[in-house]
């Protein structure tokens, strides 16, 4: 292996049945060989649609490899479990759609959220009437949106202290 280094490998894996029922893909095994062999993988797909191909790179495929024919009609076992042009640009689309959905992994407030972020949120609010320094509890208490007064987050900080003035239960 001259040359070689082990992450420009990519193991693909497949099921040789044309077309493979979905029953007998096992796509977790496509991980576990990547991890024993300490590579990248992939999936070389049999079945009959573009579901599979999709799911793999869910779970982290970086090579997908389909056939492609002009008729799935045609004689030969690789037609029958091949796409045809229109279908493999689906394919390739709902591809892209995923890898570009799937996101790094840290949950932000993204750009398309920030105008419901009030709204979409809660705060922490009177769930029935409260007079000046009764104690704030599980019971007297709940969230309910918008986020315009104390973050749900804080609860265990208000829990247990007094009110300084008279609440209204937020209907």
């Amino acid at each position: 292996t001259v040359g070689l280094s082990r992450n420009k490998i990519v193991v693909l894996y497949c099921n040789t049945e044309y077309p493979t029922p979905y029953a007998d893909v096992n796509l977790n095994t496509m991980k576990n060989i990547g991890a024993i062999m300490g590579v990248k993988y992939g999936y070389s797909d049999h079945t009959l649609g573009i579901e599979v191909p999709i799911a793999a790179i869910i779970l982290g495929a970086t090579v997908i490899e389909k056939h492609l024919t002009l008729d799935r009609c045609d004689e030969g076992p690789d037609h029958k479990a091949s796409l045809e042009p229109t279908d493999f640009r689906q394919m390739v689309s709902s591809i892209r759609n995923i890898e570009f959905s799937l996101g790094d992994g840290t949950k932000s407030i993204t750009q398309s959220e920030r105008k419901n972020l009030l709204i979409a949120r809660k705060s922490i609010v009177a769930s029935c009437d409260i007079g000046p320094g009764e104690i704030f509890s599980n019971t007297n208490l709940t969230a309910k949106r918008p986020a315009t007064g104390i973050n749900p987050m804080r609860w265990y900080d208000i829990l247990g202290k007094s009110a300084k003035d008279d609440l209204k239960k937020m209907s």
